[in-house]
């Protein structure tokens, strides 16, 4: 009879969060639901500043809101760079470093998951229900990702063909845009996109993708793995 789970890594600045099923919920959820209890109920203002890889539902939900959104490089330090100078709500990134005003600027995992805690209880609701709440403006969405280990040749070669425009379409997704903030990212349509970029951290290049299902994004990230590997 547990409503919540909270996970930290070792250090406890990133966080993660189980539903009563025992289902994770990622940042990009979490970046979400901060946006609408520190918003709509506790009446706080502020820009959001969000990495690269981040859900592109949470720049819609901001826009719902008439929050200002800002997209950093992907790197907490940056997030914080702007938290020390700028008027900032939330800060958060995609592999669960988040940091929110009235706090320190800087991640703080086991305070960001005591938040959403204070959130349920405040409004009796569970996890499900209060992202349920957040689709209702966003949309269903899932972000998954794939870490390619490949040796350093065609990692390269890939980085390459994106940097050259060379990808045009993963299997049956067409590109529409391209954006390079930092790494690849490439626009599907429908709200999907995939992108491409080497780690800084692992000898990986990584591959991320939003769609409005975790099938749908997996669909992509095979897709996107067929032709880079080709």
């Amino acid at each position: 009879d547990i409503d919540s789970g909270l996970a930290t890594d070792g250090d406890a600045d990133r966080v993660g969060l189980y539903n009563k099923a025992g289902k994770f919920i990622d940042s990009h959820h979490i970046i979400l639901l901060l946006i609408n209890y520190l918003h709509q109920h506790k009446g706080l203002s502020g820009k959001v500043v969000t990495s690269f890889s981040c859900s592109g539902r949470i720049k819609k939900l901001c826009a719902h809101y008439g929050l200002e959104q800002q997209t950093t490089k992907i790197g907490f330090k940056y997030i914080c760079d702007i938290m020390v100078q700028d008027d900032v709500l939330i800060g958060g990134e995609e592999s669960g470093g988040i940091a929110i005003k009235g706090h320190i600027p800087e991640r703080d995992g086991v305070w960001i998951g005591f938040v959403i805690w204070e959130y349920m209880a405040k409004t009796g609701k569970s996890l499900d229900e209060l992202i349920e709440e957040v689709y209702d403006i966003v949309g269903s969405f899932a972000v998954e990702r794939y870490d390619l280990r490949l040796d350093e040749e065609l990692k390269q070669a890939i980085v390459s063909n994106c940097k050259n425009g060379s990808y045009k379409q993963f299997g049956s997704y067409s590109v529409e845009d391209i954006e390079t903030t930092d790494g690849y990212k490439f626009h599907l349509g429908d709200d999907q996109w995939v992108m491409i970029r080497p780690s800084g951290t692992e000898p990986v290049l990584r591959v991320y993708a939003e769609a409005s299902s975790s099938e749908d994004a997996f669909a992509i990230l095979d897709a996107t793995k067929a032709t880079i590997l080709a």
